[in-house]
């Protein structure tokens, strides 16, 4: 209360119009002390003509004041633009001074005006000087008044490069903000042991637990413009047992209108910390591809549906059909669409299982292109509803596959998963099924099939970190399967970002992978999460383990046994090089698995197996069914009787 009720009577009474006054009082004292200091601290001037100059002198500044405009600025804010317009006032009143002394000399207009150029520049000086320090002698005041009555926080800036300096700056301007910067915190041997604006630049190696309680540090904030991923993990992970939170300010180009606000400082996200270099693909030719067609994205509700969507929308296509069974979703996201000023898609509540609904889709808006993201993807649920694992994700593709041909659509590309990759579970092996169907429509030569396959994306429905987030909301403890569990991951536009380029540099037939970096550990993933809360572990939030879910694996890969792949004109992009099919005998069982899926039969399982020879159940009652095709597969021991 008290911090407000000064700062409404400092905007109340501090206004322009006071600093001007002010300012006029200022060169008016200074005027006097330039004639003291020009006759050597003595009265050996005539100080009646003094008093006749100084009404004139004051008047030319108070001119020189309202046209550059210096006395507008916030006081409390006060920094180098500032000090540059008092500059600017300073030389401008001064040349009109000396022009003006100088004309009266040369016409005698006024006797009494002759004020000696010495004076005028001692006094320029003195002014600029004068007006400089009573700005930050009274923002200093004000700083200390409002501190005196509030707690702040002591941080300290990781950087002492530019844009440490540039934080120091907002953090300290900034009128709302409790906090105190102690210093700076650099590798840098040669910077270590100075001083920038007064603050002490301290080695990282002095960072210790004694010192941050010690010094009753709060926060530390990462100001380095381009940090390594791994060097920022390893910040966090060695100050994990320490009672500070890690921030970092964003990169100079997400800076508002290139300048640095203080309330851009952000908490360190997850994905900051990820040990893998964000996908940049240079030069792209989707704007080129987009242009005038009809596009159509399935699933178009769910997280790589919804970014696709978003993505698609800042380019010139001809419309945008968005179809997804998830009513409440898709709203949302068509609200959305709409205030950000999209009005060209057409949102459609349908079910990709309805393939004669679908087909009027297809007839009424004749697609070009089709991202197909509609799947079913939760491992444990699945696991025991093969049912409609088959019904959405096998039966579903095959529907707009067919259709695809049928009404001759240019290209059709599968949105996939690494858990189709030697699948251990019913979801993993109903996409590789997909997937297969994909490769055998792809001999027709009439629509160009493109699957993409990557790993698990950040902050998608049902993956861990809004898992983890919910977890710690509720006090823990944040449930890891195993230990030792690996997982690839990438950022939502990112992936879809590489959906889209994948699907317009395919020619056809082509399984897609992606350079997703090094595999994340997910335990250290839960515990650089509770780090990044501010809280401490197992203390404030343990980690307990569960065990493997059924299907579930402790590692997943991006190719199958036998499988490598080829390079594109990217190197982070490849191409799997996947075995031959037998493509007859292939679309055959996918056609029995469709028809005896109707009966809602467990042994669809069974063909889901003989379909694909590598899916091996994990940690599930179906292992059973691999326990019969073990038995089937080996040959049967024929007893012989002796004649």
């Amino acid at each position: 209360m008290i911090k407000n009720y000064l700062t409404e009577n400092l905007h109340k009474y501090a206004s322009k119009w006071v600093v001007l006054v002010i300012d006029v009082l200022t060169i008016s004292i200074s005027f006097i002390l330039s004639y003291l200091i020009r006759f050597n601290l003595t009265l050996d001037f005539d100080v009646e003509k003094l008093f006749l100059q100084l009404p004139i002198i004051a008047a030319v500044f108070l001119v020189a004041f309202l046209i550059t405009g210096s006395y507008k600025g916030f006081v409390r804010h006060t920094g180098v633009k500032d000090v540059y317009n008092i500059f600017n006032a300073v030389c401008l009143a001064s040349i009109l001074a000396i022009f003006a002394v100088i004309l009266n000399r040369q016409f005698d207009w006024v006797n009494e005006f002759t004020i000696p150029l010495s004076i005028i520049i001692i006094h320029s000086l003195i002014s600029f000087v004068s007006l400089t320090a009573s700005r930050y002698v009274f923002k200093s005041f004000y700083k200390s008044l409002v501190n005196q009555f509030s707690v702040s926080k002591n941080i300290m800036i990781y950087g002492a490069g530019e844009s440490g300096i540039i934080a120091y700056n907002a953090i300290t301007n900034h009128s709302g903000s409790n906090v105190k910067v102690l210093g700076y915190l650099d590798d840098d041997k040669k910077k270590v042991g100075k001083r920038i604006n007064g603050t002490s630049v301290i080695d990282r190696d002095s960072l210790t637990g004694d010192f941050l309680r010690k010094k009753n540090i709060s926060d530390i904030i990462v100001a380095i413009h381009r940090i390594d991923s791994n060097a920022l993990r390893d910040l966090v992970e060695g100050l994990v047992d320490f009672p500070v939170q890690v921030k970092i300010i964003p990169p100079v180009h997400d800076w508002i209108n290139g300048e640095f606000k203080v309330s851009q400082i952000k908490n360190v996200q997850i994905e900051d910390l990820l040990n893998r270099m964000p996908i940049n693909l240079g030069e792209s030719k989707i704007s080129e591809e987009l242009k005038g067609k009809v596009v159509m994205v399935t699933g178009g509700a769910g997280s790589i549906g919804s970014e696709i969507v978003r993505q698609i929308c800042t380019y010139q296509y001809q419309s945008l059909i968005v179809i997804d069974q998830a009513e409440s979703p898709l709203y949302d996201l068509q609200q959305e669409l709409k205030q950000n000023g999209f009005h060209n898609f057409i949102p459609i509540v349908a079910d990709i299982r309805d393939k004669n609904r679908m087909n009027t889709f297809f007839q009424e808006h004749k697609p070009d292109i089709i991202f197909h993201a509609a799947a079913y993807k939760h491992v444990p649920l699945m696991e025991y509803n093969s049912y409609e694992a088959i019904k959405i994700n096998v039966v579903g593709t095959k529907n707009l596959a067919d259709l695809a041909i049928s009404h001759q659509v240019d290209k059709f590309v599968f949105v996939s998963t690494d858990k189709a990759v030697n699948p251990t579970n019913v979801m993993g092996a109903s996409k590789r099924i997909a997937e297969m169907y994909i490769s055998c429509m792809q001999q027709n030569k009439k629509t160009k099939f493109i699957t993409t396959r990557f790993g698990n994306v950040l902050g998608s429905n049902g993956s861990v970190i809004p898992l983890f987030k919910r977890q710690i909301e509720k006090g823990g403890p944040i449930t890891v399967t195993h230990k030792d569990i690996t997982r690839y991951f990438m950022t939502i536009p990112e992936a879809s970002q590489l959906v889209l380029e994948a699907g317009f540099m395919g020619k056809g037939g082509e399984i897609f992978i992606f350079d997703m970096g090094e595999s994340v550990k997910i335990f250290d993933l839960a515990k650089n999460m509770i780090k990044l809360s501010g809280l401490q572990y197992p203390s404030d939030i343990d980690i307990k383990i569960t065990g493997l879910r059924p299907g579930e694996k402790l590692y997943e890969e991006l190719l199958a046994n036998g499988e490598n792949t080829l390079p594109t004109y990217h190197k982070k992009i490849m191409i799997s090089k996947v075995r031959d099919l037998d493509y007859k005998k292939v679309l055959s069982k996918i056609d029995e698995l469709c028809v005896a899926n109707l009966f809602y039969n467990e042994s669809t399982v069974c063909l889901m197996k003989e379909i694909v020879p590598e899916f091996i159940s994990n940690n599930s009652d179906l292992c059973k069914f691999d326990e019969v095709k073990q038995q089937k597969d080996q040959p049967s021991k024929v007893s012989v009787q002796p004649s």
